[in-house]
């Protein structure tokens, strides 16, 4: 549906005229106006206001009693005073009485330094209390969940956690019990509040009352640096806020940013961090020497790696992962290419497409935005579980239903194929709208009918007029957090750069490269940040028991074995090199790799992303990388050092040099640059030279 437009009207506020858009609530207009009013209930992104604390009381013309801003809205002509003494006695009333039983522990608070409810007590609080009388006092800290403490004497019962439970992940889990002052926050059945996206509640608290059990007395405000990063544990590809101390990362908070997360993050992509610099990361080259993979210094691990590559020239496969930044997959592609003339290296575990259908599906105007899921008349999903595979999306398609009457359908490969059942899901998307945008998953497209799905979701996004529908489109959710760059990027073994035709022969696909290494067609094999014995290997980062707290608590979430695994355990076995980049040392690269090289974590990679709606995220290094004087090599460089040794110079010395190669190299990266780039990320699609390629 159409996104709403409002009309720009005029009030003041303190005297000044301010433009803001009609209906917007007064403490979000006044911004306009550089004017602030302190708020603690109140969180635009947890919906209609509900004006419980009472610190936003301002005086409007016309209006006898003072009126919260948080819950109104601006009008023509209003006239606003937040400076009056009536306003000022109200907010210092509100401070003060918010202060009776809030304990004075901001020394050892972990909200400390950082917290707006001392920030609001210094500038709009009366400065002196006239109670004298005890405190209360609770047993502290308790354990509300396994990753969150909750110290109730802190809490100002501004409802922000309940009402993210009930009205954002919809878990229903948390409530305010009891009632008047014996009010608290609690599970309404007393059990730990376990449930995907929990870790939300601890930014949205004001006060330190919810806090970080990993983080909690772990640093203060003034001890950490933060660093803007993104997420690559999933296709998400949140942007996050990195807490840095003493070149670890000690927190993760959301980075805002409406179109690709919404300011929210799941509960893995926020606790999982520990596992960055975790004992078990490989922190130097290994060599299987004695049946054993034992450390050996750079060199030797670049020559031996370069001379089994050398060996098995042309009959090299590689496999990448979607932690791959499309640098790395990019000079990975040129490695195999150029320096051994070999085609067979793929990006996706679902097998090949045609070429004309990858091209189809990337068509840029097929292509939806995540905010489309919010505003569309319908989403189909298909072949895809979003809280499994791209968790945020689950929070996006909760808000469309409950905010904008969206309508949700679920349809799987066989509803696609059978006309019975296709006839059905197009009657029914076609009765909830023009705006429909299909969320698909890359399984869709897998198997021996892999080629039939995807042209018959292309027929189906053409009887619906996608392409010639705003707001309409299509949406693939990707086996690995970069599946869609990895392809742009030439990672494909039918495509180059860009998704053009390949010079030679087209290469074989994931599932060949395996037959053919278990068959003798093939003799090495690279792996890039990945373990084809696992079904979701590029999320081998996140650490197990946080993972499992994130599928409340269902253990069967953590990454199980790909279906293939007894093609490529035979594979594995009979392949005469194996080569790897990896974080940490999985069962099959354990049993199996003959040379590791240690790889980077996204807090410490350099690089670029694209998000599955086309976005070009940035990877920037927050946190050395690990190892003894941070001895992890840059995945681009090891890479250059081999093609090196293989006579082949990738003519990169830097990562923005190889970022450049990789933008020249694609027609629809015509031109971009880094920095346009930047913080936020650019849809190629919306670019002009998407168009033109």
């Amino acid at each position: 549906m159409p996104r709403p437009e409002p009309r720009t009207i005029t009030f003041t506020i303190d005297g000044l005229e301010v433009k803001a858009p009609e209906n917007a609530m007064l403490v979000d207009a006044a911004k306009g106006g550089d004017v602030e009013i302190p708020v603690f209930c109140y969180e635009p992104k947890l919906g209609q206001p509900v004006g419980a604390c009472r610190m936003c009381l301002v005086e409007i013309e016309g209006i006898p009693k003072l009126q919260t801003g948080c819950s109104t809205p601006v009008k023509d002509g209003m006239v606003v005073h937040t400076q009056t003494d009536r306003v000022k006695t109200a907010q210092q009333s509100v401070v003060e009485f918010l202060l009776i039983n809030h304990p004075l522990d901001c020394p050892v608070c972990d909200k400390g330094g950082e917290c707006p409810l001392q920030d609001i007590t210094f500038g709009w609080g009366p400065g002196h209390s006239r109670f004298i009388e005890p405190k209360r006092h609770f047993v502290k800290p308790l354990e509300l969940s396994p990753t969150i403490a909750i110290d109730r004497e802190r809490c100002i019962l501004c409802y922000r956690c309940a009402r993210f439970s009930q009205e954002i992940s919809e878990d229903n889990q948390l409530v305010l019990l009891e009632r008047g002052a014996h009010s608290y926050i609690s599970t309404f059945d007393g059990h730990p509040y376990v449930a995907p996206f929990s870790g939300n509640i601890v930014e949205l608290c004001p006060v330190g009352a919810l806090t970080s059990r990993p983080y909690r007395f772990r640093a203060r405000p003034w001890d950490i640096e933060d660093a803007g990063s993104v997420c690559t544990l999933c296709p998400a590809q949140c942007n996050v806020t990195l807490t840095v101390r003493d070149d670890g990362v000690l927190r993760v908070l959301a980075r805002e940013n409406d179109e690709v997360d919404d300011g929210w993050l799941c509960d893995a992509g926020r606790f999982a961090y520990p596992a960055l610099g975790g004992d078990e990361r490989v922190s130097e080259p290994l060599i299987r020497d004695g049946g054993e993979l034992r450390p050996v210094s750079w060199e030797r691990a670049l020559e031996t790696a370069a001379a089994g590559l050398q060996r098995a020239g042309e009959l090299t496969g590689a496999i990448v992962g979607g932690q791959t930044s499309n640098e790395e997959g990019f000079l990975l592609a040129r490695l195999l290419h150029e320096g051994l003339s070999s085609p067979h290296l793929d990006s996706r575990r679902a097998g090949a497409l045609p070429l004309e259908l990858h091209r189809a599906l990337s068509d840029p105007a097929l292509q939806a935005k995540v905010s489309d899921l919010e505003f569309a008349h319908a989403v189909l999903v298909l072949d895809a579980d979003p809280i499994e595979d791209m968790p945020i999306l689950d929070l996006r398609l909760r808000k469309g239903i409950r905010r904008h009457g969206m309508r949700l359908v679920h349809a799987s490969a066989a509803d696609l194929l059978s006309s019975g059942r296709l006839g059905e899901l197009t009657g029914q998307l076609r009765e909830a709208g023009e705006e429909v945008v299909i969320l698909w998953g890359e399984r869709l497209t897998a198997g021996p009918d892999g080629a039939a799905s995807a042209q018959a979701l292309l027929d189906l996004a053409q009887t619906l007029s996608l392409a010639d529908t705003s707001g309409a489109g299509l949406l693939e959710i990707p086996s690995g957090a970069n599946g869609r760059g990895l392809r742009e990027a030439g990672v494909l073994p039918n495509a180059g750069p860009g998704l053009r035709e390949l010079d030679e022969t087209p290469g074989k696909d994931a599932r060949a490269i395996a037959e053919g290494l278990a068959g003798g067609e093939l003799a090495a094999l690279y792996l890039f940040q990945t373990d084809p014995l696992h079904e979701r290997p590029d999320r081998q980062l996140v650490d197990p028991v946080a993972h499992a707290l994130s599928r409340n608590g269902d253990s069967a979430a953590i990454p199980d074995s790909a279906p293939d695994r007894e093609l490529w355990g035979r594979a594995l076995e009979r392949a005469s090199t194996v080569i790897a980049h990896a974080t940490f040392l999985t069962e099959g690269l354990r049993e199996h790799a003959d040379v590791v090289f240690p790889a980077e974590a996204y807090a410490e990679k350099e690089g670029t992303i694209v998000h599955p709606d086309g976005r070009l995220q940035r990877l920037r290094p927050a946190v050395a990388r690990v190892g003894d004087f941070g001895s992890t090599r840059a995945g681009w460089q090891v890479l250059v050092e081999v093609a090196s040794r293989l006579g082949l110079d990738l003519d990169v010395a830097t990562g923005s040099m190889a970022s450049q190669q990789l933008f020249d190299a694609i027609p629809f990266y015509a031109g971009l640059t880094l920095e346009e780039i930047g913080g936020r990320g650019v849809r190629w699609q919306d670019r002009e030279t998407a168009m033109a390629s």
